[in-house]
């Protein structure tokens, strides 16, 4: 696929205008972070996994379908880590207003999906936030608000039940999965830190969690001193070279599916109401 077609940003206003009116224009919309990732991984780390993925499954999707990506959104909402220098972060309101602001504009062309395509697991509630008051100013739009790392088969047969529960930032996962899309960025330290140590104070009383059913809102410093919430001792070019098949095929996939349909349904969908006048 020519990677610049599916580029909305390099297409001319006529060729938008002709990409926005397609049945079921989908535009892919990446969201990274501009925050510390531990003294081993750039601050970077999230919008090179959103961009660098999204560009291998784009790769390998029929060039004829009518999806097209945005440029990614490379600083986010990222309070958590704004004790560690390097951190940029935006506020919750700019995030929600710049969401609204874009998506009522792609919805003024035509488009009729906007996927949020986020890596950064600190903002996952902000988008989905955001995709509903989006949905409700455009209701011709479907927004589906995406974390790259949510449901995507076979993890649990690459990570360790420790490192899938506790691995919450810069650890195993995202150390290997930059070893294998970057590996000049990564530095040569491997720190084990942020975890719960069990039976201390640290951990979590029992029904209780860092995140899932029932989290506490953290900071980074009040786990990690050095930033890494996680083990990225073991990582690996091979564990990031699986791990990466493992993201892409899953996302070609959900795409494929969602390309293939008429869902989520939209006002723009919906039968409408006869015109015809009751007979008396």
């Amino acid at each position: 696929m020519d990677q610049l077609r599916k580029r909305f940003d390099q297409l001319t206003w006529p060729e938008a205008s002709k990409a926005a009116s397609r049945p079921g224009a989908t535009v892919i919309w990446p969201f990274g972070a501009f925050e510390q990732h531990g003294p081993q991984l750039p601050l970077s780390t999230d919008a090179v996994f959103a961009d660098g993925i999204l560009d291998l499954v784009l790769s390998g999707l029929d060039p004829a379908l009518p999806i097209w990506r945005l440029p990614c959104q490379a600083i986010g909402f990222s309070p958590e880590h704004q004790n560690f220098p390097g951190t940029l972060s935006i506020s919750a309101s700019l995030l929600l207003e710049l969401v609204e602001q874009v998506g009522s504009q792609l919805a003024a062309m035509g488009v009729q999906r906007l996927v949020l395509f986020n890596a950064h697991g600190g903002q996952i509630g902000l988008l989905q936030v955001a995709a509903r008051q989006l949905r409700a100013r455009c209701p011709s739009l479907a927004v589906l608000p995406c974390f790259l790392w949510s449901g995507v088969e076979g993890l649990a047969d690459l990570l360790s039940d420790q490192e899938l529960l506790h691995g919450l930032h810069a650890g195993q996962a995202e150390t290997s999965l930059m070893l294998k899309m970057a590996p000049e960025l990564v530095g040569s330290a491997r720190p084990v830190d942020g975890r719960p140590i069990p039976g201390s104070d640290q951990e979590p009383p029992e029904g209780w969690s860092l995140e899932g059913a029932a989290p506490c809102a953290w900071l980074t410093d009040d786990l990690s001193a050095t930033g890494v919430i996680g083990d990225a001792s073991q990582a690996s070019v091979d564990l990031g070279n699986r791990l990466e098949g493992r993201l892409v095929n899953h996302w070609q996939a959900r795409f494929q599916a969602l390309l293939a349909s008429h869902w989520p349904p939209t006002q723009s969908l919906l039968p409408k109401p006869s015109q015809s006048s009751p007979r008396s």
